[in-house]
């Protein structure tokens, strides 16, 4: 898959007519200090980095600015900043809006159903997962057909909409559809819409290209923003590593495993952030090599989750226990483990000797693990 920046997301939409806020990507505190000093970006603004990462608002990476001066110390105080892994590079300033409420939609793959659907909440501004189902529109929408008036009108219902800002988001799903196809996403998602005035403006775009579609689009050949810096040393060293948007780390083996690992920390609260999957590796210092990568995304507690085969329990072990050891004390983070096949016994013997907690059952593990991420001790 092919992840874009928000700016090039919002690139995107621009194409399709898509109303979004007036904003200019910077690179540097005096690039921000002369586009606000000049009007160009309207002021007070937002200051926004330019990761794939979500969560910018709670890390600090989503700033407010009144004046020219202090759109330059917000960018400033960014640029540079390592944020779940990724060194921010760009900002994005746009002017800041009146915001009387904040929708959520998006288009995605059912890949269950083989077609797209539709996602609308009347709570947009927050994260869709933590959304009750109850509050979720989901709509699937034939390829072919595209979307319908009838389809239009169940989304406005949702939303809560009427009059012109109804008319308006009328307008918006058209061209979201457009983007959505002719583009070939896999995901578009605007979340918030904000309702300014009685129109809607997209606050924020996440897009992602279906990457088996590329060669229809020559204009994406050249962007890396699909992969954070981490996840591109990971490629380079043959790491299967791949950042999400939670705070919790996760090693598994295989998968199928691995993605049972992150469905079950997400039913008990837990978010996924980084997962690792070690594959069918039995070299000591290729776990040590992938930990140690893991560490630098700064997780706030691992979930170790490993079926010994071919891996075998007392060789993850080894290579976990040397890769604590070179993680300065000051950086170190909760890690829970339930490792069970394979050597079993030895590597549970070699966790616990290098102060690693160790649970049998997997609900269990998984709580700990949920539970230390907030704070709590293993």
């Amino acid at each position: 898959m092919v992840k874009l920046a928000e700016w090039r997301g919002k690139e995107i939409f621009r194409r399709y007519g898509i109303a979004l806020p007036r904003g200019r990507v910077v690179r540097s505190p005096e690039e921000a200090l002369s586009l606000t000093e000049s009007g160009d970006i309207p002021l007070p603004c937002v200051v926004k980095a330019q990761v794939l990462a979500g969560g910018r608002g709670k890390g600090g990476a989503v700033r407010f600015a009144s004046s020219p001066a202090e759109a330059a110390e917000a960018a400033r105080g960014i640029l540079g900043m390592e944020f779940h892994g990724e060194t921010v590079k760009e900002l994005l300033l746009e002017e800041k809006l009146p915001i009387a409420r904040e929708l959520y939609l998006s288009l995605t793959l059912d890949r269950s159903a083989r077609l797209p659907l539709l996602i609308a909440s009347a709570h947009g501004g927050v994260e869709i997962e933590s959304v009750a189902e109850s509050d979720l529109l989901r709509l699937p929408i034939h390829p072919f057909a595209g979307l319908s008036s009838y389809e239009k009108r169940r989304v406005l219902r949702t939303l809560g909409l009427s009059g012109s800002t109804a008319k308006s988001v009328d307008g918006m799903l058209d061209r979201l559809w457009r983007a959505f196809q002719h583009e070939d996403a896999e995901l578009i998602e605007v979340n918030p819409l904000a309702v300014v005035g009685e129109g809607v403006v997209a606050l924020d775009a996440k897009v992602i290209i279906e990457d088996d579609a590329t060669f229809r689009h020559p204009e994406y050949a050249d962007i890396r923003d699909d992969r954070t810096p981490l996840e591109e040393v990971a490629r380079e060293k043959g790491i299967a590593f791949v950042q999400l948007d939670g705070d919790i780390g996760v090693i598994a083996n295989g998968a199928g495993l691995t993605m049972a690992t992150l469905d079950v920390l997400q039913q008990f609260g837990g978010r996924p952030g980084v997962f690792l999957d070690l594959g069918g590796t039995d070299d000591p210092a290729k776990v040590t090599e992938a930990f140690l990568l893991m560490a630098r995304a700064k997780p706030s507690a691992v979930f170790l989750n490993i079926f010994g085969g071919v891996t075998r329990c007392d060789t993850v072990a080894r290579g976990l226990a040397a890769a604590i050891a070179q993680v300065p004390p000051a950086e170190r983070f909760p890690l829970v483990a339930r490792i069970r096949g394979n050597n079993e016994e030895e590597g549970i013997a070699i966790l616990r000797e290098a102060g690693i907690t160790s649970l049998h059952e997997l609900q269990e593990s998984a709580q700990a693990a949920v539970a230390a991420s907030k704070g709590a001790r293993p």
